[in-house]
């Protein structure tokens, strides 16, 4: 099976404008590269992957560019822009210049103000970010669900992809309102990331207690729901590479056309990844 990994981070201390993870999450503070994944991903090694950014400032997002420059394996980069810059538009567009920038990714998760992607103030930038072609990574949680229904009918002409499914976390309350709010999302034609959602489980908790998000999300973003590793995220919650992509597969339960597409082509497709197969 082809797979194109959706949703991966590299990163490394003494890099410019690193800020995330800090020593006091000794587990994720030090280098972790493309060879890292190599070895973390084993005899489930990608045919590509999306270097996604974890560092809220231009040094991070300039030194993955410079990154992915160098790595074949790395077929696009989700970047960061402070959108509420009013040099927004002027970075977004020289950013695009780079044939693997594919889109930007606001830290909503950690901005207070639920409500923050729909100010006024924000309007350039996202409109600079169509004009450009590029794409919205949402970082969100449960809370920001409504708002971004609201955001993708003021903005229906930017694809969005919903990170981690938004982050559902089994210890907080189960399905609902989550069910029924991220499936409005679908409705709007947005994608999602199927990732990130061991790490929200308690410790402990089996994986199979992902089974009715997983069944929810296959149900509801179809063909537009693509498969992402968080990694080196993932490993906090003990699974390995090779275990979450196994979980994943046996919990979607697709085969054919339909899981070649959670593995490799909705990625592809969202992206517009070069040399994807």
């Amino acid at each position: 099976m082809t797979i194109i990994d959706a949703h991966m981070h590299c990163w490394s201390p003494a890099a410019p404008g690193h800020a995330w993870p800090t020593a006091e999450l000794p587990a994720l503070h030090r280098d972790f590269g493309i060879d890292d994944l190599a070895v973390a991903a084993g005899e489930a090694p990608p045919a590509g992957v999306v270097l996604v950014q974890a560092q809220p400032n231009d040094a991070g997002t300039d030194w993955l560019l410079a990154l992915a420059a160098r790595e074949a394996l790395v077929l696009g980069v989700v970047g960061w822009v402070d959108l509420a810059d009013a040099a927004a538009p002027g970075r977004i567009a020289a950013l695009a210049n780079d044939p693997k920038l594919r889109g930007v990714r606001p830290m909503l998760q950690g901005i207070a103000d639920t409500d923050w992607l729909l100010r006024d103030d924000l309007a350039p930038a996202i409109a600079a970010l169509i004009e450009h072609g590029l794409r919205l990574d949402a970082l969100v949680q449960p809370r920001h669900l409504p708002m971004l229904a609201r955001f993708a009918d003021r903005w229906p002409e930017l694809p969005v992809v919903i990170d981690h499914a938004a982050k559902p976390g089994t210890a907080h309350g189960g399905l609902d309102p989550w069910r029924a709010e991220i499936a409005a999302l679908a409705a709007r034609g947005l994608w999602c990331k199927l990732s990130g959602l061991r790490t929200e489980q308690p410790p402990g908790e089996d994986a199979d207690a992902l089974a009715p998000y997983v069944d929810h999300l296959v149900a509801t973003f179809g063909e537009r729901l693509m498969w992402g590793s968080d990694w080196p995220v993932l490993t906090l919650s003990g699974d390995g590479y090779g275990q979450w992509l196994a979980v994943a597969d046996r919990l979607a339960g697709l085969d054919g056309a339909a899981r070649a597409r959670l593995f490799a082509g909705s990625a592809s497709e969202f992206y517009g990844l070069r040399g994807a197969a």
